[in-house]
């Protein structure tokens, strides 16, 4: 998917994979930065599906971008499925 203004976000995130489950079919991103305080990375996972968005909270802290990457990359397809179910309306 391109960087849109609709998720400027995207331009420098990294995508995960899809999960497919019946007809749905979602993108997992993972969105990194520098946390503003203490000198680590945050990031949190996104989920795209047409025109729907989901995104967590931060949940990842760590001192460097690879191990965050290393931490998302240990999640099973259940564990990401319970976060987007845990995140729809």
């Amino acid at each position: 998917m391109e960087p849109s203004p609709r998720f400027p976000w995207l331009k420098a995130a990294l995508h995960l994979g899809q999960l497919a489950r019946g007809g749905a079919r979602w993108e997992v991103y993972l969105q990194a930065e520098p946390h503003p305080d203490i000198g680590a990375v945050r990031a949190r996972l996104h989920f795209l599906a047409d025109d729907r968005h989901r995104a967590t909270t931060w949940i990842f802290l760590e001192w460097t971008d690879k191990e965050v990457l290393d931490r998302a990359r240990q999640l099973s397809a259940s564990e990401l499925w319970a976060f987007l179910e845990g995140l729809s309306p």
